[in-house]
């Protein structure tokens, strides 16, 4: 089956297919839904592959993320999947593995057969700046780790909200904020998410006139919830005094909330918990999870919107690197005395 065929049943030039084929905005509604129906009669599928070698794409864009074990990042591509979609591509997932040098490989090469790549960096930082300069693909930089480079950027807001996951604590009562996932190696100043939101959390109990006491401060590396559950075990061993959790991301809170539930301690009366991502599962713990919502779905679909239209531009024209910061809110569930997440339908048979 053809696209020569659909042109024939549907009365139409064979340009007009591809226009439907490739949603063109100006094909008239009438004509559009005689050719889709046809396309529909005669089960016909395009061929995107002889189009991108006429083309000279391939209507495949790359994301490249640390670790899809993280729940952000899997929720992240499929976010990023979904704006592509809208815009009929396809997307082809790769993960860093949290290894340098495979960022490097990755920068340098992009990822196989694709148009462009969203390209979301955990080893590689500012001072790697210079590699962006050869770049001779469409790329779009995710995250906070090379800031100041040739790229366009889309990233999310870390310290201002983490300030303000510290601010809702303390407009809780909370004075004793313990904060999980700070960066083994303590370097101050560093572009990356841990530092960023330490930086938010002290910002945040300054505001709040709470003293800074660096044993409420807790190393955490990976942020996985096995180390969130660990690093809340070592707090509490310590005796040191707490009535509050902010972990920067949440699957360290949903490590967090096991712990303190297994050594008795109620959330929130005893202690509240929030974390950062609002990644679905915090919507399904007891009790459920309170966290900053850092604008995931704005970052996967600016990001797209951008990516695309740096490959519209082709190769040969130089414009402007642009820097988006995405917008975030404060959600409200019951690990710090808010309702509970939106109800659950369990199927017709649950009591």
């Amino acid at each position: 089956m053809t696209m020569r065929d659909v042109a024939v049943v549907a009365r139409v030039s064979i340009k007009t297919v591809s226009n439907v084929v490739n949603n063109h905005p100006h094909v008239h509604p009438t004509t559009r839904s005689r050719v889709e129906k046809a396309i529909t009669e005669l089960g016909y599928r395009p061929n995107f592959s002889a189009r991108g070698l006429r083309s000279g794409r391939t209507g495949v864009i790359g994301l490249a993320v640390p670790e899809l074990r993280q729940n952000y990042f899997a929720e992240l591509a499929d976010a990023v999947i979904a704006a592509a979609e809208k815009r009929s591509l396809s997307v082809i997932v790769g993960q860093a593995g949290r290894d340098r040098q495979h960022e490097i490989n990755v920068l340098a090469n992009g990822l196989r057969q694709t148009d462009g790549l969203l390209f979301s960096p955990e080893r590689l930082g500012t001072e790697d700046s210079a590699m962006l300069d050869d770049i001779d693909y469409p790329l779009v930089l995710l995250g906070e780790r090379i800031f100041g480079g040739p790229t366009d950027h889309v990233t999310m807001d870390n310290i201002t909200a983490a300030r303000a996951a510290v601010q809702h604590l303390a407009e809780k009562g909370r004075t004793r904020i313990a904060v999980l996932g700070a960066h083994p190696d303590r370097r101050e100043g560093q572009l990356r998410a841990a530092d960023l939101r330490v930086r938010g959390y002290r910002e945040g109990l300054a505001l709040a006139e709470l003293p800074h006491d660096r044993q409420l401060e807790r190393a955490v590396a990976p942020w996985h919830q096995e180390d969130g559950a660990r690093a809340t075990n070592e707090l509490l061993e310590s005796g040191v005094e707490f009535d509050a959790i902010f972990a920067l991301n949440d699957t360290l809170a949903l490590g967090a909330l096991r712990a303190l539930g297994r050594s008795g301690r109620h959330i929130p009366d005893d202690v509240a918990v929030i974390g950062f991502d609002n990644i679905t599962d915090g919507r399904f713990t007891l009790p459920s999870l309170s966290t900053v919502d850092a604008g995931r779905d704005e970052i996967a679909e600016t990001a797209v919107a951008m990516l695309v239209e740096r490959i519209d531009w082709g190769s040969g024209v130089r414009r402007p690197p642009r820097l988006h910061k995405a917008h975030f809110d404060i959600i409200e569930r019951e690990s710090t005395g808010g309702a509970p997440a939106r109800p659950i339908d369990l199927g017709a048979g649950a009591k």
